[in-house]
């Protein structure tokens, strides 16, 4: 799917570093999960401020090195039409989660809008990724015009988690 760029060491800088997005997206949302589901760990509440300043700090560097190889694929991807179908998706409802209680039982004082928004973008993100490798399994990719629309959506919804992420890292 994404060899459909001109380039492909394009494709490849995308694709790795797409990798590179979905693993630490993961690790900062499953980090979050856990204290959702009551698991302290790390054990005190300032391993916990770390780690969550690591997983921030991890998932916002893979979002900025993300956005050079992206924004040349969709140069050079230049699907024939202009619109296009995205993929890129909206938070679902089951990934709304009001983040203070959790927080203040992890012992920590971030902000929960803050982690709220970088939650719901890179849980976003990692939903979308995954629909677009089972697509490509099922080979039903989607249309150049289609890809274009929701790599676009995904470079546009990601610097907002960028922002959040920064602040949490700090």
């Amino acid at each position: 799917m994404l060899a459909r760029a001109v380039s492909g060491a394009t494709a490849r800088r995308l694709s790795d570093s797409l990798v590179l997005c979905e693993d630490s997206a993961l690790q900062f949302c499953r980090l979050l999960d856990a204290w959702r589901r009551g698991d302290a760990s790390p054990g005190t509440a300032a391993a916990r401020r770390r780690a969550l300043r690591e997983r921030a700090s991890a998932a916002e560097d893979a979002l900025v090195v993300l956005d050079e190889p992206l924004g040349r694929y969709l140069l050079e991807l230049q699907p024939s039409s202009a619109e296009g179908r995205s993929w890129y998706g909206q938070p679902g409802p089951a990934e709304v989660v009001d983040w203070e209680p959790v927080l203040d039982r992890a012992g920590l004082d971030a902000d929960p809008n803050r982690v709220m928004q970088a939650y719901l973008e890179l849980a976003v993100l990692v939903r979308a990724l995954q629909g677009l490798a089972s697509s490509a399994e099922l080979d039903t990719e989607p249309t150049a015009s289609d890809l274009w629309a929701g790599l676009f959506d995904l470079r546009e919804n990601l610097w907002t988690a960028v922002e959040d992420l920064h602040a949490l890292a700090a």
